[in-house]
């Protein structure tokens, strides 16, 4: 009788109610036709019926629910890896739009160039990426990402390091890496010979029963927990690098010195939470800069050398010492780091007023605009008189030298950086500076909306060029400036990094883990041997890695090599199966046919071509069957939910 046949004479098949009621009505179809209910099928109906329900009885998760599902989706790699890869993708701006935390005259600029841009980047906090609300939201959740992740595998493995390797599958054979053989040696010799082998390899050893079990590569997960520490150490010490940070910069004329206050910077950064009352007290003067360039071949002008002399101070007693800062060699004093940024040409002036006496004098910095060191600068004088005793304000406004040069194309240039042949052209100009409006004022540039520039007789711009020991007369008897000569001047970044040291390491130890779980593999190694039926040892030795390796059944060969010298294979035995293929008895008892064949799980030798030997049943089951088999291998370590990774036949 057919199932439709058995349905129908059921009365549960033909839709009679032995109680005469249908609560539910007569439900039809679009055919017209009765549809079953669920009194129809009962429990199976219900499970297989696609009727929807008029309500679903889903549990409410709750407060509590929500918290934990949020959770565990935060402290996901999946979710960890996408907030890496948001923080990668939001400092792209922090690096290509100009920041106010490190040159609000570049931001200035941008502003002023990108008005219709400039409301939206305020917005969305472009201009200080690094501070931003999204930029923090971002390097938050990641750092509790990775506290969430890290803790609970932290103690996974502490579990994993107190427990014992666990005990040897019941089938040796199915395992990637095996080998078998015959030996006159006791079974309790040869355990005992493997377990101090093994010891000596430096496997983790327990003897269970009649087999040896060892355990080695736990550095591959210690590597795995030293790298995730490593990153929230970087991350914490970038933290601290940036609020507790201070960054400043000071150009120095040979001659002159610094001392670590906030006025003596030309400028000066720090992080949100650095107190300026926690500078370090210290100092330093520069005595001589020293240079060198490339005269001959194609790389002519090319620096060779770059050495600035100092005398530094640092603490209370004022002690000085000498040292010298080169690139890449900065000066260390008192927690802070003195790098050499560039040097460059400070023509020395004297700028005499229309009385005759001395206005100005002094050296003027000029900043270099090309490798040869052509470089422009200013001079302002802001006490001065003219003939008649008025006072007014004068400026230069002028480019200088080291080597002069001429040509129609670019005009007046350099053609070396080094001072061969020194030359100072300047403008002049009378008028107001600008220097009293309160405002600050860029001490490199001229301010020239409310001056006027000197004429000469004839009507033309007056403008001079002369070398040194050369003056320059302005008109009208207004005063004179004489050139008397060069001095180099060199700009120094003195910067307090708090974090240097464990952002460093962490860096270092990132690495270092890194690498020792990209390369250390974890396996488990099992030596088994029992008496067999003829009187002999059989001696079988398996492997198991956590991820597939080819070296693994080249590292049991060397295991077996090294056994035998205590287990010496018997000479006119059948030879051992290769490491990584079952044992050719095994095989053979596995293409036989599996009717009249009895399942002995006491008996654990290695099959033979005696049926009698070899009454274990064989399941002629395939692929399917030996992965049944490798599950064997992980059953006796239910705390390591990672075992057996790799364990395929």
């Amino acid at each position: 009788m057919s199932n439709t046949e058995t349905q129908t004479d059921s009365p549960a098949a033909t839709g009679d109610d032995p109680t005469g009621d249908d609560p539910a009505g007569e439900a039809r179809t679009e055919e017209g036709t009765p549809a079953a209910d669920e009194h129809e099928l009962g429990a199976a109906g219900s499970q297989l019926s696609t009727t929807p329900e008029d309500r679903i009885n889903a549990p409410a998760l709750g407060v509590l629910g929500w918290a934990r599902w949020f959770w565990r989706q935060l402290t996901s790699m999946r979710v960890a890896l996408i907030l890496l890869f948001l923080l990668s993708l939001g400092s792209i701006p922090g690096s290509l739009i100009p920041q106010d935390n490190v040159d609000p005259i570049k931001v200035e600029e941008f502003r002023n160039r990108h008005e219709a841009l400039t409301p939206l980047y305020d917005k969305l906090g472009l201009f200080h990426v690094y501070s931003s609300v999204w930029f923090s939201a971002i390097y938050i959740l990641l750092f509790i990402s990775l506290i969430g992740c890290i803790v609970p595998r932290s103690w996974q493995f502490v579990g994993q390091l107190r427990g014992r390797p666990p005990a040897a599958p019941r089938r040796l054979t199915r395992l990637p890496a095996y080998t078998t053989w015959r030996t006159d040696a006791e079974p309790g010799q040869v355990l005992s010979a493997a377990q101090r082998m093994l010891g000596r390899r430096r496997f983790r050893v327990h003897t269970p029963g009649d087999a040896v079990a060892a355990e080695k590569g736990y550095l591959r997960e210690a590597g795995n927990l030293v790298f995730h520490v490593a990153l929230i150490v970087m991350l914490v010490a970038f933290a601290v690098g940036q609020l507790w940070k201070s960054e400043g910069g000071k150009l120095i004329v040979d001659g002159d010195g610094f001392s670590n206050t906030l006025t003596q910077y030309d400028d000066f950064r720090s992080g949100d939470l650095f107190d300026s009352d926690t500078l370090a007290p210290f100092g330093f003067s520069l005595h001589g800069f020293e240079s060198s360039y490339e005269r001959t071949g194609p790389e002519k002008g090319t620096a060779r050398e770059f050495r600035a002399k100092v005398k530094y101070w640092e603490g209370a007693d004022g002690t000085e010492h000498s040292d010298t800062i080169e690139v890449n060699e900065p000066l260390d004093v008192a927690g802070n780091k003195v790098y050499l940024l560039g040097n460059g040409y400070a023509p020395v002036v004297t700028v005499k007023d229309g009385q005759g006496d001395i206005a100005y004098q002094g050296p003027v910095p000029f900043l270099p605009q090309d490798k040869n060191l052509t470089s422009v600068g200013v001079v302002k004088v802001p006490d001065y008189r003219d003939k008649s005793g008025k006072k007014n304000q004068l400026g230069f406004q002028g480019r200088f030298t080291p080597t002069y040069a001429l040509d129609a194309v670019r005009g007046p240039h350099s053609s070396f950086p080094a001072l061969d042949f020194p030359v100072l052209s300047l403008n002049a100009f009378r008028g107001s500076l600008g220097i009293d409006s309160g405002l600050p004022q860029n001490v490199y540039q001229l301010d020239t909306r409310k001056m006027k520039q000197f004429k000469d007789e004839k009507g033309d711009l007056f403008r001079k060029a002369l070398r040194p020991g050369e003056t320059m007369t302005l008109p009208d008897g207004a005063g004179s400036l004489t050139f008397d000569g060069v001095k180099t001047w060199a700009s120094f970044q003195i910067s307090y990094q708090p974090s240097n040291g464990p952002a460093l390491g962490g860096a270092m130890a990132a690495l270092v883990g890194l690498a020792g779980s990209l390369f250390i593999q974890r396996r488990r190694v099992w030596v088994r041997a029992v008496r067999g039926d003829d009187g002999t040892t059989v001696v079988e030795m398996a492997g198991l890695g956590r991820s597939e390796s080819a070296k693994l059944p080249e590292e049991l060969a060397d295991l077996a090599v090294a056994l035998q010298p205590d287990a010496p294979p018997i000479a006119d035995a059948p030879a051992g199966a290769p490491a990584g293929a079952p044992a050719a008895d095994d095989q053979a008892a596995d293409d036989q046919p599996t009717e009249g064949r009895r399942d002995d799980p006491g008996t654990t030798g290695p099959k033979t071509d005696d049926p009698k030997t070899d009454d274990r049943k064989t399941d002629d089951r395939g692929t399917n069957g030996r992965a049944a088999d490798d599950a064997d291998a992980q059953d006796d370590d239910p705390a390591d939910p990672a075992e057996g990774e790799g364990a395929r036949a």
